[in-house]
């Protein structure tokens, strides 16, 4: 099969959909690879790399749809990249389309068949293709939102693990899964006083045992409330996979909290788990609501892009493989990762 890697074109968006060592597996199991020249430099890879396993450098984004029958990439198709897809393309890559109607509405016109990372599942449930780009969310939650937190930034001026005679900052993380979990982890290793929400009793026995500094609760929104208006940072991390996220912060929530105030919404791919939620982009990645300030930036990982391309590659090198040897719609993984099949919504998440 033909691969393509086109150079992605969000802003400030630095990942690449296959660093070298991923695209030489292919090329050895008889695939051509194609990316486009410059695809890998923010990443850390330049052409030369590229090359030395056997892919073909193309020099343009035109070039490399042109011959591509699959097209693996980072982040959804932007409108350059639809006006380069074709019906005959199969697109393997982040779609979130229950946030993005129109988006969805364009890859049905354009007739093609798209896998999502964030919905391809395994047989245990969980979702391998979305976790390694969940783990640096969680992680960057929290260094981005400490940062926020200082006085120049526009923040309350908080350490936010705190020192002796100053309280430690308060955290509070709606979600204990991949991401909210690692940004527990790291809130906690700072110092912090955290709150983890979640349904899940398990995942609360996780928060618990991480340090005296961190709290599982069930998220009754009395107990939501509470925790929210009392926060330094609040971190949005619930997830329901293909579908738009549940808003479990209310507008009313956030005029509650103190002004200068973090929320880091990683959900916000999915359409935000809180209600003042908007997408932004890392040229312009926060804005201040009620007094409070929001960073919901929909390429979060993408400022680390050499940590995430590498993380990434490992995920989805395997199953760009399954795709590419053909017979892949009997794979019961990737077939619940297709949202739109011969220009049609098939993902049940969609369908409701």
């Amino acid at each position: 099969m033909q691969i393509g890697v086109p150079r992605e074109l969000k802003p400030r968006e630095g990942r690449v959909g296959l660093i070298p060592a991923a695209c030489a597996e292919l090329v050895r199991n008889g695939h051509r690879v194609l990316v486009e020249a410059g695809a890998g430099e923010k990443s850390g890879y330049d052409d030369a790399q590229f090359r030395a396993v056997g892919v073909d450098i193309l020099p343009t984004a035109q070039e490399v749809y042109g011959q591509a029958q699959m097209v693996v990439k980072v982040k959804e198709p932007v409108d350059g990249d639809l006006k380069l897809l074709r019906k005959e393309h199969l697109l393997f890559c982040y779609l979130h389309l229950a946030a993005l109607p129109d988006l969805t509405r364009r890859l049905c016109d354009i007739g093609l068949t798209a896998v999502a990372f964030e919905t391809v599942e395994d047989r245990l449930g969980r979702l391998p293709l979305l976790a390694p780009m969940s783990d640096i969310a969680g992680r960057l939650s929290v260094q981005v939102g400490a940062h926020l937190l200082h006085q120049p930034e526009g923040g309350k001026g908080i350490l936010l693990g705190g020192v002796p005679a100053a309280r430690r900052g308060r955290v509070v993380i709606l979600g204990g899964g991949v991401a909210g979990g690692n940004a527990a982890i790291v809130a906690a290793g700072l110092g912090a006083e955290v709150v983890v929400f979640d349904k899940d009793r398990d995942k609360l026995v996780a928060a618990r045992a991480m340090g005296a500094n961190v709290t599982g609760l069930y998220p009754h929104t009395a107990d939501v409330e509470e925790a929210v208006r009392t926060a330094d940072i609040v971190i949005g991390a619930v997830l329901v996979t293909g579908a738009r996220a549940p808003h479990v912060v209310s507008a009313a929530m956030v005029k509650s909290m103190q002004p200068g105030s973090v929320i880091m919404d990683i959900s916000v791919d999915q359409g935000g788990c809180v209600e003042t939620t908007r997408p932004t982009t890392y040229e312009n990645p926060t804005y201040v609501h009620d007094g409070v300030t929001h960073f919901t930036v929909t390429n979060m990982p993408g400022a680390v892009p050499r940590t995430s391309s590498q993380a990434l590659s490992a995920a989805i090198a395997p199953y760009a493989g399954r795709l590419a040897d053909g017979g892949w719609q009997d794979d019961a993984d990737l077939r619940k990762g297709i949202n739109v099949q011969a220009g049609k919504v098939v993902h049940p998440a969609l369908l409701s």
